[in-house]
């Protein structure tokens, strides 16, 4: 009934539930407790009514029923036990699970979430686990303790009379194969609908991620009928699963009810005769209930397990996709010694890189050299590559033709435990959680006490507005620093690069969305307090450029001028035309220019 496919599954579960063998080898004691229990039961009652009240005879009957009473207290003791401490075991695997889990997503290039929607891997962590906990540590449990106890069931049915227990027999190979047909349906729609349920699940979290976006241009009509789109393919892929479920469990229905019919048909016949007894006939029908109900319930429980099967799929996704430094031979850090200590130098030698295979190249034979203590700027229109170097620096992306060096190394013989260290990054798109400011400007980290988070603060003087809030640096943040303002919120993101004690300190058009006089702060900081540090810088305004000793232009992919500031603008040429271009109040497309600012 279990696929070759689904056996691997259940044997990584078992491994991950190793370290709580203790549990769940209690429980599994307990199985044969509950199975004698039950076996005992039919021949008691076959002994009670045949020896005692078929006869008239009543001594000892006590004893008897009280021996029952005590088979079905065992009964319900072990099967709680059973139950309990499987679960239990269960449990622990599945929060180990989930921890395995987040850890991986957390160590997953940074190009997997480029291509995958943050609800999708959601999902995988929270509705696929979930399913697992609900339908598989569940399903399996209660289908191996029914599965055992009925086969026992039928071995002392065929002991006591085997006529009968051939009625039982015959029905059990059409339902057994009914039963496959309809498992390998749900598998299938299963799989449908987690995937249904993961795509409704990630668009929504875009939609509330960009609520503010879809009010503020009235796209409220199609977001909803986007998402109505959604949730009515997961509600048809529902719809068809709960109708082969319906009809399994229906089937079932059905036949249990048809063998007790031809069981008493036939052995009333039988006791007539005097061929079977009464308490053999009774014991057969309660037994009915005992080997059906659980065979009723077996189409629940396979629907549960493929369920939990569907969603095993889906994390398996996870466990398959490749980690960030998979496959690629790096050097130990034995090997390296402290030769990444201290920044000294990065240098590009004719790097080439383009996003994949068949896409066009964004750099071409980049080469350029930073020495420790130096501010390099970007600049360059849209497009031109500026973004794409720093995250080559930060190692989001690595197939590069060329070679970056760092400190005379190459950069992708380097793990990004051992290189990124040496870097913090600002990124223009600043990210706050809903934390006090105290954690998002150390993150929590141990290594970054409360006197460094004070200080990097008063780096980028931010200490001055920070005391001045409700709780200073113990203040809740809240909607991504919506309790802030814009300028607030660059300041401190900027004072968390600066915490994370990163040599070199590099900034993605940090400044771009701040007041002038944020900015000031800024470099004014950067001026003041990172003269043995190095700054690379992607530029959009002038005082960033005016203050770097080098200044690298780009045009599609190129470095097409590199100089100071003063030498670019001696050259008349492309840098010197952004400015220009900057400074005037409107553009060629008549768009309004920014003061002092270069794209």
């Amino acid at each position: 009934m279990i696929r070759g496919l689904d056996i691997s599954y259940i044997r990584r579960f078992l491994q991950f539930a190793k370290p709580y063998k203790t549990w769940g080898l209690i429980g599994v004691a307990m199985l044969p407790l509950s199975i004698a229990s039950n076996l005992l039961f039919p021949w008691l009652t076959i002994k009670i009514i045949d020896d005692y009240l078929s006869v008239g005879e009543f001594e000892g009957l006590p004893l008897l029923i009280g021996l029952m009473v005590g088979v079905v207290a065992v009964n319900y003791i072990a099967d709680s036990c059973y139950s309990f401490f499987l679960r239990k075991t269960g449990q622990f695997t599945l929060f180990d699970i989930r921890m395995v889990l987040f850890r991986r997503i957390l160590n997953l290039p940074r190009t997997y979430f480029d291509r995958t929607p943050a609800g999708v891997t959601l999902s995988r962590l929270t509705s696929d686990l979930e399913a697992i906990s609900d339908s598989f540590v569940m399903g399996v449990l209660s289908m191996v303790r029914d599965l055992i106890n009925t086969i026992a069931l039928i071995i002392l049915m065929l002991a006591i009379d085997w006529k009968l227990t051939l009625i039982v027999l015959t029905v059990f190979p059409p339902v057994l194969y009914i039963t496959k047909l309809i498992r390998d349906k749900l598998r299938s729609m299963y799989q449908i609908t987690r995937s249904a349920l993961a795509k409704g699940t990630g668009y929504l979290q875009e939609c509330l991620l960009g609520v503010k976006t879809v009010q503020l241009y009235g796209a409220e009509e199609e977001v909803e009928r986007r998402y109505a789109d959604y949730t009515e393919s997961f509600l048809q892929a529902q719809l068809k699963s709960n109708k082969y479920d319906a009809v399994l469990f229906s089937v079932i229905t059905g036949v249990t009810t048809i063998t007790i019919g031809l069981i008493i048909w036939y052995g009333s016949g039988k006791v007539v005769q005097e061929a079977v007894t009464l308490g053999v006939l009774i014991a057969f029908i309660n037994n009915m209930e005992k080997v059906f109900v659980p065979l009723r319930d077996f189409t629940g429980q396979i629907a549960a397990i493929q369920r939990s099967f569907a969603a095993f799929d889906h994390i398996d996704e996870l466990f398959q996709e490749p980690l960030e430094e998979d496959g690629r031979d790096l050097i130990s850090k034995e090997t390296l010694g402290d030769r990444l200590q201290t920044f000294e130098s990065l240098e590009f030698r004719d790097v080439s890189f383009r996003y994949a295979v068949d896409a066009p190249w964004v750099l071409k034979d980049v080469s350029f050299r930073l020495e420790k203590g130096h501010q390099l700027a970007l600049v360059g229109t849209t497009g031109s590559g500026k973004s794409t170097i720093l995250r080559l620096i930060s190692k989001v992306y690595q197939d590069y033709e060329g070679s970056i060096l760092l400190n005379g190394i190459e950069l992708s013989s380097l793990s990004i435990e051992d290189a990124m260290p040496l870097f913090s990054l600002m990124q223009q798109d600043v990210y706050l959680f809903d934390e006090s400011i105290a954690f998002n400007i150390g993150l929590g980290k141990p290594s970054v006490d409360r006197e460094q988070i004070h200080e990097a603060a008063r780096y980028v003087y931010a200490d001055g507005f920070i005391k001045t809030l409700p709780g200073g640096y113990d203040m809740e943040l809240d909607g991504n620093g919506g309790n802030l303002s814009a300028g607030q919120t660059q300041l401190i993101s900027f004072a968390r690069a600066v915490a994370q004690g990163g040599q070199v300190i590099m900034l993605d058009e940090a400044t771009s969305s701040v007041d002038s006089v944020t900015e000031n702060l800024i470099q004014r900081a950067i001026s003041r307090l990172f003269k043995e540090r190095t700054v690379i810088a992607i530029a959009h305004r002038l005082s960033t450029i005016r203050h770097s000793d080098t200044i690298l232009v780009l045009d599609q992919g190129r470095i097409v001028e590199q100089g100071n500031h003063e030498q670019l603008l001696a050259q008349n040429a492309v840098y010197a035309g952004l400015l220009q271009q900057a400074d005037n109040p409107g553009d060629a497309d008549g768009h309004d220019g920014e003061p002092n600012a270069v794209t």
